[in-house]
Parts: structure tokens; C-alpha cells; sequence
């Protein structure tokens, strides 16, 4: 009599690993280990973030040229953790992006994980170069235009919420909009964009720029919006490059 062997009801029917699949269970397991490990890096940026904020609260307070005004008794503290609380999110982006990648990862070919982990360093770079953009370039004219402003009629006398609201938002959003030419080369890489598209599609661009710049700024003045939606633009003109390069790659890859 011939023996039956059964599947232990606490095993997986298919192996996890290299070629299997996992069930709900070992996904929601592994999502919960990303999550943790995503949180622990935040917990971590933000104690350095805490370290610095107050150096980093004068290096953003020169623009403006002396002290924030608050207009509450947490005011002060309210922001001086904002700042924190970002500068920790944008220390531990870099970890976080990792972790969302690798849960990802399973379901993606070769050459797909391997052109997702490569991207996450120039990601983080242009994340850099676009906030250093800002700073050095956008935000000096634009806070001269501001505080300019009929001084005769207008004296700028900003609170630390709305300047620190002001500079932060320009910064981080700047950071994002210069690594949109990487993430069009990625897509061109992975078929889901052409050059063609984008050139077909440029006036639906220059109406997006000009939202994304309203947003940017929340001011009215044209000199802002296009103090902005210059680099935006040339960001896009980029980005077409960057795709017909991606999509020749490709093509010879194919061939």
C-alpha cells in the first residue's frame, strides 16, 4: 500500500523565493517589515532633523533678513518641528524609496529591477539640484520682488508660517519637478512613453506648467509664475531628449 504524502496545511502550496510566489499572508508579512523599517528611518531622519533645525531655521531665515515674527505662543514651536519633520522626511526619502521598490521588485522582470535600482540615486540627486535651484536662483528675485512691492503702500512684514510655508514649498517642489526628465526616461524605457507623445502633447505641457507654477507660488504676480515656469518648461524640453534616448535604447535592445 502506497504511501500519500500531503502538503502541511500551514505550508505554502507554492514555494516563496526565486521562481515561486507568495501568498496573501507572506505579502501582508513582507508590507508590514517594509513599513517598519520606512518608519524607523523617518524616526531616525526626524531626531536629526531636530539636531539641525535650528541651523537650518537660520540658514532659511537670511533671505528675509531677521527674525520670524509669530503671532501664537506655540508658533514658534509649531514651526521649528515643521522644519525638523522635514528635513527628516527628505533624510529618509532615500530608504523609503528603497522599501517601496523592493516590495515591488518581486513582480518585475530583470531589467526592470535593475533600471528601478539604479534610478534611486540620481533620483535623490536631482532632488538636490532642483532644491539648490531654488534657493540659489528662484527664491533670491522672487522675495526681492515681494518685499519690493510698492513699499511706499506695502511694508512686508512676514509671519514665520507663511514665509517658512513659502520657502519649504518652493524647495520641495522644485526638488520634484527636476526629476520628472528621469522618471520620463524610465517610462520610455519601459515602453510606456515616446518622444513623439510628449512633442504632440506641448501645449497641454505649457497649460500644466502654468498650473504647476500658480501652485508653486501661491502669489498672482506674473514675475514669480514665471520665474517658475521657465525652469518647468525647459524641464520638459528635457524630458523629450532624455525619451527619444530611451526609446532608441530600446530599440536596439529589441533588435
Amino acid at each position: 500500500m502506497s504511501a500519500v504524502t500531503k502538503t502541511p496545511p500551514h505550508l505554502p502550496l507554492v514555494p516563496a523565493g526565486e521562481g515561486g510566489q507568495m501568498g496573501l499572508f507572506e505579502h501582508l508579512d513582507e508590507l508590514r517589515r517594509r513599513l517598519f523599517v520606512s518608519v524607523i528611518a523617518l524616526v531616525i531622519g526626524v531626531i536629526g532633523g531636530i539636531a539641525v533645525a535650528t541651523p537650518v531655521l537660520e540658514f532659511l531665515s537670511q533671505p528675509y533678513g531677521r527674525a520670524f515674527i509669530v503671532l501664537d505662543p506655540t508658533g514658534g514651536i509649531v514651526q521649528y518641528f515643521r522644519v525638523a519633520i522635514l528635513v527628516g522626511a527628505s533624510l529618509a526619502l532615500p530608504i523609503m524609496i528603497y522599501e517601496v521598490l523592493m516590495f515591488i521588485l518581486p513582480g518585475l522582470t530583470g531589467k526592470e529591477k535593475k533600471i528601478l535600482l539604479l534610478s534611486i540615486p540620481p533620483i535623490t540627486l536631482l532632488f538636490v539640484v532642483g532644491v539648490a535651484f531654488a534657493w540659489y536662483i528662484l527664491i533670491p528675485p522672487a522675495l526681492n520682488f515681494l518685499v519690493g512691492f510698492q513699499p511706499t503702500i506695502f511694508r512686508a512684514e512676514w509671519t514665520a508660517d507663511r514665509y517658512l510655508g513659502f520657502v519649504t514649498s518652493l524647495l520641495f517642489w522644485m526638488g520634484v519637478a527636476f526629476e520628472t526628465p528621469l522618471i520620463f526616461f524610465v517610462l520610455s524605457i519601459f515602453g510606456a512613453v515616446s518622444a513623439r507623445q510628449l512633442l504632440q502633447n506641448w501645449r497641454i505641457a505649457i497649460v500644466g506648467a502654468a498650473i504647476a507654477a500658480a501652485v508653486i507660488t501661491p502669489t498672482v504676480d506674473p514675475v514669480n509664475m514665471g520665474l517658475v515656469m521657465g525652469p518647468l518648461l525647459t524641464l520638459y524640453l528635457l524630458s523629450i531628449g532624455l525619451v527619444a534616448l530611451g526609446g532608441r535604447i530600446t530599440r536596439s535592445e529589441a533588435s
